[in-house]
Parts: C-alpha cells; structure tokens; sequence
C-alpha cells in the first residue's frame, strides 16, 4: 500500500505537523479490547534476528489472533527506516498509515518523541503494566528520553562482551585488560564498525573508559565535553588498529559479521547486547563450546526496548493490545526461553504470582550465560541519545579515515 494510493487516508495541506505528541483517548480496557477486534496491526521490525522473528511469527502471532487482533510482522533493515515512514506519513496528514506498532528504543524513539511522532499516554493503562516495577530506572528513560508512557517495555539487554575460553584461558577482567589482551594478542579481536548499533556501544564504552569512568562522561551531550574527551577516546582506537584482525584496515559491517568471524575462529571475541542468545548459539553448533561470557569489573551498559504506537496509526487500539499481551508473563516467559529467543523479562518477578515466578526462575541455567543479577552487576545507563551521531562520525573521520 503506498500512501499516496491508500484508501481512507486523510491528507491535508502541507502544513507542518505539530510537534507535540497525541495523547490516546481516554477509553476503558474493555472498550480498547472491543475496538480491537478484527483490526490488523503491522508491527515493524528489525528482522535480522532470526529467533526475533520466529518468536513473533510462532508464538506472539497466535497469541495475537486469540485476543481478536491479527498481527503482520513487518522486517525493517533499521528501526529508521520505520521512524522515516512514520515522519512522512505524520507530514502528508496520514491518519491511518501502514505502521501501527514498532520494535524501538534510543536516538529513534527520541527523534520520534521530538517530532511528536508517537502516541503518547497509554501504556499506564495496559492491565499487565503492573507487573512491571514503576521505579526501573531501564523502564523510564531511554537512552536520555523520558518515557512518559508513549512506549511499552518490552525486553531488557545487557551490553556484554563474549571469548572462546579454548583460546583464552585467563580473561581480562576489565575494559583496559581487553584492549592489552588484543595488543597482546594481534588479529584476534575486533569491534563492528560504527553506525552499527553494537558497534556503537563499544564506542561509548570505549569512551566512559578512556575518560575515566561512567561518572566523568556526562549523560547529556554538550560540545564541550565532547572536544575535551573524545581525543583520548580516537588516539587509543588508533594505537589499538594495528593490532586488530586485518590490522584495522577494515571493519565488520555489522554484529552478524563480527558473529561470523568468532563462529569461523578468525576472532577469539565476540560482542551482544543479547547475551541471552548465546546458549542456543552454542547449543546448535553455531558458536564454539568453550562460548562464554565475558563480565567485566567495571561493568557494561544496559538499557530496555520497547514497543511503540505512531501518532499516524488507525488500528492504535488493536496495538495496544499486542503491546499488553507481549507483556503478559506467559509472552515474556516464552520470550525469555533460551530455545525461542532468550531475551530477559522487563517484569518484576516480585510481582507475579508464584505459580509465574516459578518458571521463570526455572528457566534452564547455562555454562555459557550467568544470570541477568550477575550480568548487569555494576551495570550503567546509556548516555543520551545525542552522544551516538557525533561519536559515530567522529569515529568515521578520526579511526576510519585514518587507515
């Protein structure tokens, strides 16, 4: 369906949308269920993550038709490529545009929220939003973005770095010990080449450690900071270059390479901000079975992802009970199996009945993966949104460049 070609599509003259968010109608619960019904909802998607999609497709899809609501997965190669849709749809005056749901979170939640592009002032209304803890600091604010009840979590990660214990023995234990395992060592580690989203996040990491600590970056961005940290931060990712497969001459493109090189043993590292995916990589031959994880002293960076409503979808009751229902503890039960996707829950277990919290606590234990409790211990929170483009480019112009 294109949007010029839509039917029922309301477009308006080219005034420039407001940039303040929608706030959902004030509706009881049953009657969002009621108008529910017989709607479609297109959920788009990353859809690189093969277990991501089978979960959806297998177990969310099925669910969905039992609550009346029919759900399409829609693959994306980027969450902007939905964010940009939804921006032109917002400016063409579309009211029943062809997202109704969206896998997000950090600088594409924000740009939306900044444009007024996504529906706000609904998720305090999904039943299953009590099982969640209202003071989770993951849950509030996303990558420096207040909330504010305009998305719904939906699963938390954990940056964490992960090594072959066949061909590394002693592990560094902290971020500085990484980098000399890799001097140390040249060829066998590397990092995706940022604007990858992993890619990324060892950028910043890179950065909190180069400057000092998490406390000595400042989570909102200002130009300032940046010209004074960031030098440390390029001159230490080129002294490491040598030193890194290929010798820094090239990067992997993305996380799935960097995957691919660890699987193939080209590298003895590899980097997720799912973790949780790892035992079933190793269980299915993908990944070595000497795969572990890699927790570091200082600890790594975790956040939470959500799901979004745009301002310019017409089925915004339909998805809101998808995004209550991926809520629901038998969703995220199944969700955090490691054999369907392994991604951890967003809900506080001390909320569930004990029948609930009985099965998530009886999810399979792994050689490969410590539990969340120990894999986000010293966790921080990820610095604002506004850091990752500048750091990005910075990267681009500073380390790529400099080949």
């Amino acid at each position: 369906m294109t949007i010029a070609a839509s039917a029922g599509l309301l477009l308006t003259a080219c005034a420039a949308p407001d940039s303040e968010a929608p706030i959902a109608e004030a509706q009881s619960w049953s009657e969002i269920e009621q108008q529910a019904q017989g709607q479609t909802v297109s959920l788009w998607m990353y859809g690189g993550d093969e277990q991501g999609n089978a979960y959806v497709d297998d177990v969310l899809t099925p669910a969905a038709a039992e609550e009346g609501v029919t759900l399409r997965r829609v693959p994306v190669e980027s969450t902007t490529d939905a964010v940009t849709r939804i921006l032109s749809e917002r400016q063409a005056g579309v009211t029943d545009g062809e997202v109704d749901l969206v896998w997000v979170n950090g600088a594409n939640f924000g740009t939306g929220k900044q444009a007024g592009a996504w529906l706000c002032g609904w998720t305090q209304n999904l039943p299953n939003m009590e099982l969640t803890d209202p003071e989770d600091p993951l849950l509030l604010d996303d990558f420096g973005t207040p909330v504010d009840n305009c998305e719904s979590p939906w699963h938390k990660a954990q940056f964490t770095l992960v090594y072959n214990a066949a061909a590394i023995p002693d592990p560094p234990t902290t971020f500085d010990g990484v980098l000399d395992w890799a001097r140390a060592n040249p060829g066998r580690f590397t990092y995706p080449a940022p604007p990858d989203f992993t890619g990324s996040v060892f950028l910043r990491e890179a950065l909190i450690n180069a400057s000092g600590g998490v406390d000595e970056v400042p989570a909102r961005f200002d130009q300032d900071s940046y010209d004074r940290l960031t030098p440390a931060l390029f001159d230490r990712l080129n002294e490491l270059a040598p030193s890194l497969w290929r010798e820094g001459t090239t990067y992997p493109q993305s996380s799935s390479e960097l995957d691919a090189l660890y699987a193939g043993g080209q590298v003895d590292m590899t980097m997720t901000y799912g973790p949780a995916t790892l035992p079933k990589l190793v269980a299915d031959g993908t990944f070595p079975p000497e795969t572990r994880v890699l927790t570091l002293d200082e600890g790594t960076v975790g956040n939470a992802s959500f799901l979004a409503i745009p301002s310019t979808s017409g089925k915004s009751a339909a998805a809101q009970v998808v995004a209550n229902l991926a809520l629901s503890p038998e969703q995220q039960l199944a969700k955090a199996t490691p054999d369907v996707w392994g991604q951890f829950t967003v809900l506080d277990l001390d909320q569930l009945t004990p029948e609930s919290r009985a099965q998530f606590e009886a999810l399979p234990s792994s050689t490969v993966l410590p539990s969340y409790e120990e894999l986000s211990a010293n966790a921080h929170p990820e610095l604002s949104a506004d850091w990752v483009s500048p750091l990005d480019e910075g990267w681009r112009r500073s380390v790529l460049a400099g080949q």
